[in-house]
């Protein structure tokens, strides 16, 4: 038997990134899988799509709904929908604060309400939020962006003492700078593109953009019935980016 036999999944902007990826990639491993996203066309077959934007409760309750209808329950959700921002606490407006904030943090906490009930009724519940390296590091125009991410952070060490003795795990990852559809469009955006990757990708001990696929796998891990033990975690996925301190290559 696989790991995840017998398993269901939801995960939030599933459609596409990192989201699309941890899909495929719990779906291989055995699990039935659903993705809430903005759009539910184009997934690959074995994953149901649900539309739901995370800013409406109200949507947000019946996708979830509907999904744990087509899956029998829910046993794992990967709160992964999100956006980003850019600049100095000077450059956003507060329009764009709420709506960032809305999205990345209530967003998560709106599913994680809807889909609680199912979650405790399951042997292996697991709740693996998308977190970012941009919340324990300082990373030069990301100031909205950040702030929000240092309180997935935090909520998911909350919710991991919330929840614990209901049987329910939650742990969060941690990428760093990861090749997704958002930030290739930020480097289309860039006045040099070539030259914008090489600075991000420099940025990371190991060279390199984290791909999709490694963070889902991290993810994987996390959500796994075999990581029992784990919980409250904040697992990063950085190219080594947070902890380490190399010497310049001689």
């Amino acid at each position: 038997m696989r790991e995840f036999d017998g398993l269901a999944a939801v995960v939030t902007g599933g459609a596409s990134g990192i989201g699309l990826a941890t899909a495929r990639h719990l779906a291989d491993r055995g699990a039935r899988v659903a993705s809430l996203d903005l759009r539910a066309d184009g997934l690959p077959e074995g994953i149901d799509g649900f539309v739901a934007d995370v800013t409406d409760d109200a949507a947000v309750r019946a996708a979830v709904t509907a999904a744990a209808g087509r899956l029998g329950g829910i046993d794992i959700l990967v709160n992964n929908a999100g956006i980003g921002a850019i600049g100095t606490v000077e450059d956003n407006p507060d329009d764009e604060w709420h709506r960032v904030f809305d999205v990345n943090v209530v967003g998560l906490v709106r599913v994680s309400r809807a889909a609680l009930p199912y979650l405790r009724r399951s042997k292996h519940a697991a709740i693996v939020n998308t977190c970012s390296i941009a919340a324990h590091a300082g990373l030069p125009d990301r100031a909205l962006y950040s702030a929000t991410k240092g309180a997935v952070q935090a909520l998911t060490a909350a919710m991991a003492a919330d929840h614990l003795r209901q049987g329910i795990r939650v742990c969060c990852v941690n990428p760093g700078t990861a090749d997704t559809p958002w930030v290739r469009r930020l480097l289309d955006r860039a006045e040099d593109p070539d030259a914008e990757l090489a600075a991000l990708e420099a940025r990371q001990p190991t060279g390199r953009l984290v791909s999709a696929e490694e963070v889902a796998h991290a993810i994987g891990y996390l959500a796994s019935p075999l990581a029992g033990a784990t919980t409250g975690t904040v697992l990063a996925v950085d190219g080594g980016m947070h902890g380490l301190r190399l010497r310049a290559a001689p």
